[in-house]
Parts: structure tokens; C-alpha cells; sequence
């Protein structure tokens, strides 16, 4: 079986499709899991509260930090007050996914 990638390249970078815990006991990207859509999401758990943004920014913070990226290139698309989420990346969308699929390594599987 064939993990699909969540995310998908767009004009200006990629979306990465995410699905955060805030509250959790630690900051880690715990692996995907299916969006009920025919897709994946990546799952994060963040130790910040939803509130005031703060789960958001944190959110942002450990995905640059795991994929090498710098902060400013990453902002949230849609879900601000939600658990599912769309995270922009700016930048080549080619680059950007190589940097993502070796990012993900652990969890794409290939069958």
C-alpha cells in the first residue's frame, strides 16, 4: 500500500494538509493519517493552547524546524480555529517537496 504525500503543489509553493493536537504533552509530527477525503494529513501535537493563535504559531514553528524551512516561509491557509488545517509553503513547489517527502520519510510507505 501506497501512502499518498499530504501535500500538493500550488502556483506560489505547496499546501500541506495538517491535522493538529493542541495541548498535548510534547511538540512532535506524529505521523499521517487518512483525511476521510482520499488523502492524507499530517498529524502534529503541540504542547500550546488554542488560544490567542498560540497552537497556530507553535504548529508553524515545529514544521520549520522539521523540514528545514525558515518560519516566514510557512503561514496558515485555512483552519485557523480548527483542527484540520491547510499550511502554506512558499517557495519552488519542486524544492519544497523534495524537502517534504525526505521530511517524511518515516511515514510514506511504498508498496
Amino acid at each position: 500500500m501506497t501512502t499518498a504525500p499530504p501535500f500538493a503543489a500550488v502556483r506560489d509553493g505547496l499546501r500541506l494538509a495538517v491535522r493538529l493536537t493542541p495541548k498535548a504533552a510534547a511538540d512532535r509530527i506524529a505521523g499521517l493519517i487518512e483525511d476521510g477525503q482520499g488523502g492524507s494529513a499530517l498529524k502534529v501535537a503541540v504542547t500550546a493552547p488554542p488560544v490567542d493563535g498560540k497552537a497556530n504559531r507553535a504548529l508553524l514553528l515545529l514544521l520549520a524546524r522539521h523540514f528545514g524551512l525558515r518560519p516566514s516561509d510557512l503561514s496558515l491557509a485555512s483552519g485557523a480555529s480548527g483542527r484540520s488545517k491547510s499550511v502554506a509553503l512558499t517557495g519552488d513547489p519542486a524544492k519544497l517537496a523534495a524537502m517534504l517527502t525526505e521530511g517524511l520519510k518515516p511515514w510514506l510507505k511504498r508498496g
